[in-house]
């Protein structure tokens, strides 16, 4: 088969046979050839990647620069069992995240509501911030945040506009309500709304979740809309670097100890929210069952301490239910 390469920089097409021999050349050890096709051509070869990087040998000058060799005793079930146990981890974070966007949204709207039924519509009921500041840098450039949030308002109005109950408030009282107009609000909608409430506002809903102030819930909640995006579109969680991170928590010793910049700081965010939301949940236990299934995994190259989980974790008081 003929190959093109338009530069020496590019990379070249493989068939699945080659993929799966290429792995194998680098010491990748497969023990059923079948099944290791069956995920290359299922999951892909680069999405795969993702979860071996660990198990390939690291630079003598720089350990941060991975060689394209594994470490002995690399096993290609390893690989595999760490993709079902991010799947799982991707799932069960979206149950808590789900249920944390759905009471957000009910705290927000309720909270403007009791200003004004169209608050969403009244500047004068937000900050001044928000209402009156220009975005300096990026596509919305020269906008204010408020102008922003309306436009993806609009546009999610129009999206939705076939929706009985939107046709039912549009047809006969014009503007949504705000706790009406809640329900088609994504998450980010939601997260830059609560940024841009007068201070007051968002303080009572801080408090409520126990945030040491409304900065770091509305870092929360940024940071829990990044986690629900990389959820969405399968991307890998466990060991993912989380851009979009929490402020500094300083009230909290359990929480403020913790790695910012990894997964499991936010699991435990989650599970914060989830003990004022619905205290009689059982997600905390589910999320430490699933926790087991990592000891399945054989190579000590693969760590939850790449997720950022500590010693003793599930001993804090933040996972013991009653």
């Amino acid at each position: 088969m003929r190959r093109i390469r338009l530069s020496n920089s590019e990379k070249i097409w493989k068939s699945f046979d080659e993929q799966l021999e290429l792995m194998k050349s680098r010491g990748l050890i497969i023990e059923d050839d079948v099944k290791a096709l069956n995920y290359l051509e299922r999951v892909g070869y680069y999405t795969l990647s993702g979860y071996w990087h660990p198990l390939r040998k690291s630079c003598a000058e720089d350990p941060r620069v991975k060689k394209n060799i594994f470490y002995d005793d690399s096993y290609f079930s390893d690989v595999i069992k760490l993709y079902v146990f991010d799947k799982k981890l991707r799932l069960i974070a979206l149950d808590a995240l789900e249920r944390i966007e759905i009471a957000l949204r009910v705290d927000i709207s309720h909270q403007l509501g009791s200003h004004d039924p169209h608050a969403h519509h009244i500047p004068e009921l937000l900050s001044s911030g928000f209402v009156n500041n220009k975005i300096k840098k990026g596509r919305n450039a020269g906008k204010t945040g408020y102008e922003v949030w309306c436009e993806k308002y609009q546009s999610s109005l129009s999206n939705n506009s076939k929706k009985p109950f939107i046709k039912h408030y549009t047809e006969n009282y014009e503007r949504l309500p705000v706790w009406v107009s809640s329900e088609i609000w994504d998450f980010g909608m939601l997260s830059r709304l609560y940024s841009g409430m007068k201070h007051k506002d968002k303080t009572i809903i801080s408090n409520k979740y126990g945030a040491e102030h409304c900065g770091v819930m509305a870092s929360w909640i940024i940071s829990l809309n990044f986690v629900r995006n990389l959820c969405a579109h399968h991307s890998r969680l466990w060991n993912h670097n989380i851009v979009d991170r929490t402020r500094e928590i300083t009230n909290d010793d359990f929480l403020g100890s913790l790695n910012k910049s990894r997964i499991f700081v936010y699991f435990c965010i989650m599970q914060k929210m989830l003990n004022v939301i619905c205290p009689n949940s059982t997600w905390g236990e589910r999320f430490k069952s699933l926790l087991l299934e990592f000891n399945d995994i054989r190579s000590e190259k693969i760590s939850l301490n790449s997720a950022g989980f500590v010693p003793g974790w599930e001993d804090a008081q933040l996972w013991q239910r009653g």
